[in-house]
């Protein structure tokens, strides 16, 4: 076994001396994007291609060093950063590899490597006219398209066009044992055997590293509405998304629900942030159409809302500035958040049937046990993620509630999300933060199934360890 000098002289031989970092250059890339998990790494590395991953695995692996595959390290559940407890870990920063090595419009395909951020994947197949339909919110400038794959990333239009998971037809990944397998496959229909991508997609590192993918294009919209609508509760919004999807189909793009404390938070620490209506509502909704022929759809959007009838008011508008506007309100919730403090996070999805009976029972189980607790409520409400956060409004009651509560939230949280069948992970994905409670949600069978895959796939325990599982 290598002492971790001669180990980081190992990796310097395989990616240069510009890609590796120790000490305290390294410190910044061993705390996660909310501050929340930190770790200590003997280097973090960069390597430049697939290639160079390979070789740094494989000697890991004959040194038994554990591995971190990080990208933007934009994680909220910690799954990008090291471990607390072991400094036998290594970081596998991937942003160097950032090449989009093909782009067929004719396919409607992109081939881009993981370290490639997820501005550059929409520039790109904007230049090509065409659309890459991720579309993720605050963290969108700093992440990376292979975290959002390891982590099934979902975004805004999950309604229309699924989850990174539905996004992708082809992978690259090494193996916890540093065989490389090329997966780049650019086709619709492929029923040759097991579909292995998606064993990786969703994994968040601990099956292997993802370090490229062919990626789906879809047609780019040439025409768009956007209506920002006052609901007098989530039911209505509930309904009025039914309304919407029966009298506009498939050209609703985007749907999501925001709440009155969410928009306090944004007004009290985002600039030009400003009240949607004259008056203050509890709830909004912000519904966008599109359409890849030019049409008047803020004439279809308007008629929709009219027809329904049970909204407080709305406006509906075609001008991308306006829009905008409204959209900077629900991006900048997370943003809010960051600056008023730490709150007990919870990403979680239930049927969109059910998620208006979810958000009024973890409401009033949560204030039976904390009066005061303050709820931040808000998210995609067209495919039944809601993003649901506890915390205290003073900050000093806040840092004792976190400290004492946090898994009482958790436990009466999930609780109801398990009442109506939902997952207590839509798509930030487990990590360290939830590796536990999860063995209280999935069955026995299913969590053996999962051991045995990464087993199978990493004997040693190697890759990414102490997530997920």
């Amino acid at each position: 076994m290598l002492s971790n000098t001669r180990l980081v002289e190992a990796i310097a031989a395989i990616t240069g001396n510009d890609g590796v970092l120790t000490g305290e250059a390294a410190a910044q890339y061993c705390t996660d994007w909310r501050g929340r998990y930190s770790g200590a790494a003997i280097a973090v590395v960069f390597p430049a291609d697939t290639q160079q991953v390979s070789e740094v695995v494989k000697l890991c692996v004959q040194n038994r060093i554990a591995i971190v595959p990080q990208g933007g390290n934009t994680s909220l559940c910690g799954a990008s950063a090291p471990l607390a407890d072991t400094k036998s870990q290594i970081v596998v920063n991937l942003s160097r590899m950032n090449r989009i090595r093909a782009l067929d419009a004719t396919n409607y395909t992109m081939t881009a490597e993981a370290g490639c951020k997820l501005a550059s994947l929409y520039e790109a197949a904007e230049q090509a006219d065409r659309l890459f339909p991720l579309g993720l919110t605050a963290i969108a400038p700093h992440c990376e398209i292979g975290g959002n794959l390891s982590t099934n990333a979902g975004g805004i239009n999950v309604l229309r066009y699924g989850t990174a998971r539905d996004l992708v037809l082809g992978l690259e990944a090494v193996l916890p044992d540093g065989r490389i397998w090329n997966g780049l496959r650019s086709l619709r229909k492929d029923n040759s055997g097991y579909d292995l991508k998606q064993l990786f997609i969703g994994a968040e590192g601990t099956l292997g590293i993802i370090t490229a993918a062919v990626l789906k294009l879809s047609a780019r919209p040439k025409s768009m509405a956007t209506a920002c609508i006052a609901v007098r509760d989530p039911a209505v919004a509930v309904a009025l998304l039914a309304h919407l999807r029966a009298t506009c189909g498939d050209r609703i793009s985007a749907y999501e629900m925001i709440s009155r404390s969410c928009l306090e938070l944004v007004f009290k620490h985002v600039a030009d942030t400003h009240e949607p209506f004259a008056a203050k509502h509890d709830w909004i909704v912000i519904a966008q159409l599109a359409d890849v022929l030019p049409m008047a759809l803020d004439t279809a959007l308007r008629a929709s809302i009219k027809s329904f009838g049970d909204v407080i008011e709305f406006e509906v508008s075609t001008d991308k500035e306006h829009a905008e506007r409204w959209w900077k309100l629900r991006k900048s919730i997370s943003e809010a958040q960051k600056a008023e403090g730490i709150s007990v996070k919870h990403d979680v999805s239930v049927p969109i049937s059910r998620v208006a009976e979810f958000i009024a029972q973890a409401g009033t189980a949560l204030r039976s046990a904390y009066p005061d607790v303050r709820i931040v409520a808000f998210g995609h409400l067209g495919d039944g993620n809601i993003h649901y956060n506890a915390s205290m409004p003073d900050e000093a009651d806040n840092d004792t509630f976190i400290e004492q509560h946090e898994g009482d939230v958790n436990h009466i949280v999930y609780e109801v999300v398990a009442k109506f069948e939902g997952s207590i992970s839509a798509e930030h994905g487990l990590g360290q933060l939830k590796r536990e409670e999860i063995t209280h949600y999935k069955s026995a069978l299913e969590l053996e199934l999962m051991r045995s895959i990464k087993h199978t796939l990493d004997p040693y325990g190697l890759m990414n360890p102490g997530k997920v599982i």
